[in-house]
C-alpha cells in the first residue's frame, strides 16, 4: 500500500494521463480502511492489534481446513478464518503507519480523511515504539510464510513518511537518528543491501530521505545523516547497473537482486522504480547523473536498467513469456490463484472439492489480467504449474513494485515528478526573511 501511495504522490499526472488515477486511488483507500480496521483507530493510544486473518500452516500433515489445505473461490469460504491478535508487533504497526501517511498524502483533498488517516498512522507509529518486538517472533505463522528480520528499517521508513504526512519534527529527528539508522544496516553492506522488499525498507527509506536533501535541504543538524543517506543511495544505483559485479544477471538479463533464490521479480520492480525515481530526483534537481567511485554516469543509464529488467518481464527473455498474465501472447497460464483456477459455473466447490481444479493440468478458466507471477529462476527457466507457487504465484507486494515502476517508466521524461505535493505538511525550513531595508539615502 505504501508503494502504491508513494507512486502516486510522485506520478499522479501519469496516472491521469493513463485514466488510472482514480483507479489506483480507490485500490488505496480500500487498503487503508482495511487497515484502520485492524485496530481502535480512534483512539489515541492502543496496546494491540490484529496481525493475521486466517491461518495457512499445513505442516504435520495438518487437515484442519485452512487458507493453504483448501482451494475454493475466497466468496464460498465457510470454514473459520482465526484472526490473530499481537501486542509486541513494531515492524507490522510501523510499516501500516508508513501506509496510512503516505495516504493521507494521496487524499489530502479530502481533509476529514486525510487526518484520520494521520491519527491513524501516529496511534500505530507510537504503538510500534512502545512495545517492542518482531510480529512474527514466537512460532507464529507469520514467521513461517512472512518472517519479519528486524523492525529497525520500518522504523526509519514509519518516521519518514509520518514527517511527510504531518511535518512534526519530532518524526524526523526519529527518521534520521544515526542509531536507529545503524540498527536498521544503513551503514553496512551485506549480500542484501540496496535490494527493496516486504521485509526491508531501507533502500526506500533512504531514497525518500534523499529526497528532503535534495529539495529541501534542512541543514543542520541533519544535514550529516541525510548526506550518508543520499551517497547509500547512489551506492545503491551503482549496484543495480551491470558494470558493477554486486548481483549477478541470469543469461537473458534479469538482475538476481534475491541471488538465485525463487521468485525474483518482486525485488526486481521495486529496484526498477527506485531507480527511475531517483533518476527523476536527479533530473528534477537540474543534475545530470551522479558518481560511482571516480566515474560519472549519466540519469539514462538507471532508466536504461529500469526499461531492460521491465522488459525482460514482459517478454524480452529467452523464454519470450510475459511473466505478466494477459499481457503478450505467450504468458502463464496455471497461475497459482484460487479465484482464476476456478470456473464459474454455479456450482459451489468445498474445501477438497477445490483441489481437483488445484491439480488439473488444463489452463485457468478466469485470467487475471494485470497480475505479474513470481517469475523464472536463475536460468531464465520457467515451470507453468499451478502448485508450483515458486513460478506461478502473484503476490499483492510484487504488483505493488510493477504498477509503480510502469507508471514511473511511462510517458517521457519531461513528465518528471511532483516535486511539492509530499511536501505539502512540512513547514518552511527557514523562517522568511526580512524585508530589504528602504533604499539608501545620503
Amino acid at each position: 500500500m505504501t508503494m502504491l501511495s508513494w507512486s502516486v504522490i510522485e506520478y499522479s499526472a501519469k496516472y491521469e494521463a493513463a485514466g488510472e488515477l482514480n483507479h489506483v486511488k480507490e485500490i488505496i483507500k480500500w487498503g487503508a480502511d482495511y487497515f484502520l480496521k485492524t485496530f481502535n483507530s480512534s483512539s489515541d493510544t492502543i496496546n494491540t492489534m490484529v496481525a493475521q486473518v486466517g491461518t495457512g500452516d499445513t505442516s504435520g500433515g495438518s487437515t484442519t481446513p485452512n487458507d493453504h489445505y483448501c482451494w475454493m473461490r475466497p466468496e464460498d469460504i465457510d470454514y473459520e478464518r482465526l484472526v490473530t491478535e499481537c501486542s509486541h508487533c513494531s515492524d507490522l504497526a510501523a510499516e501500516m503507519a508508513a501506509a496510512l501517511a503516505s495516504a493521507s498524502i494521496v487524499f489530502k483533498d479530502n481533509k476529514a480523511y486525510s487526518q484520520k488517516l494521520v491519527h491513524g498512522a501516529r496511534t500505530l507509529f507510537q504503538f510500534a515504539r512502545d512495545q517492542r518486538g518482531r510480529y512474527s517472533e514466537r512460532g507464529s505463522e507469520a514467521a513461517i510464510f512472512y518472517n519479519s528480520t528486524s523492525y529497525w528499517d520500518e522504523f526509519v521508513w514509519g518516521g519518514a513518511w509520518l514527517y511527510y504526512a504531518t511535518g512534526n519534527n519530532s518524526y524526523l529527528q526519529l527518521a534520521t537518528n544515526p542509531g536507529i539508522a545503524k540498527h536498521a544496516g544503513a551503514f553496512w553492506g551485506g549480500p542484501d543491501y540496496g535490494v527493496l522488499s516486504w521485509d526491508n525498507k531501507l533502500a526506500g527509506t533512504q531514497l525518500l530521505l534523499s529526497r528532503l536533501r535534495l529539495f529541501l535541504s534542512p541543514g543542520y543538524p541533519y544535514e550529516e545523516i541525510l548526506r550518508t543517506f543520499h551517497n547509500q543511495t547512489s551506492i545503491i544505483m551503482c549496484s543495480y547497473l551491470p558494470i558493477f559485479t554486486k548481483f549477478n544477471r541470469t543469461r537473458g538479463g534479469l538482475i538476481e537482486l534475491n541471488h538465485g533464490r525463487p521468485q525474483p521479480l518482486q525485488y526486481v520492480v521495486n529496484a526498477a522504480f527506485l531507480a527511475t525515481l531517483y533518476s527523476d530526483y536527479l533530473e528534477a534537481a537540474d543534475t545530470p547523473g551522479w558518481y560511482c567511485g571516480p566515474n560519472f554516469y549519466s540519469t539514462d543509464v538507471l532508466r536504461d536498467f529500469a526499461k531492460t529488467q521491465i522488459d525482460y518481464i514482459l517478454g524480452k527473455n529467452p523464454r519470450k513469456m510475459s511473466y505478466v498474465v494477459g499481457f503478450g501472447n505467450h504468458y502463464p497460464k496455471h497461475v497459482h490463484h484460487r479465484g482464476a483456477s476456478i470456473p464459474k459455473n454455479k456450482i459451489r466447490y468445498n474445501c477438497k472439492g477445490g483441489w481437483k481444479w488445484r491439480d488439473t493440468t488444463k489452463p485457468n478458466p478466469n485470467t487475471l489480467v494485470g497480475a505479474m507471477v513470481a517469475g523464472p529462476d536463475r536460468h531464465d527457466g520457467f515451470r507453468d504449474v499451478r502448485t508450483n507457487y515458486n513460478y506461478t504465484e502473484p503476490t499483492i507486494a510484487g504488483n505493488a513494485g510493477l504498477v509503480a515502476a510502469l507508471v514511473a517508466l511511462s510517458g517521457d521524461k519531461t513528465t518528471g515528478i511532483d516535486k511539492n505535493t509530499i511536501f505539502s505538511a512540512v513547514p518552511p525550513m527557514f523562517p522568511t526573511p526580512p524585508p530589504p531595508p528602504a533604499p539608501w539615502r545620503p
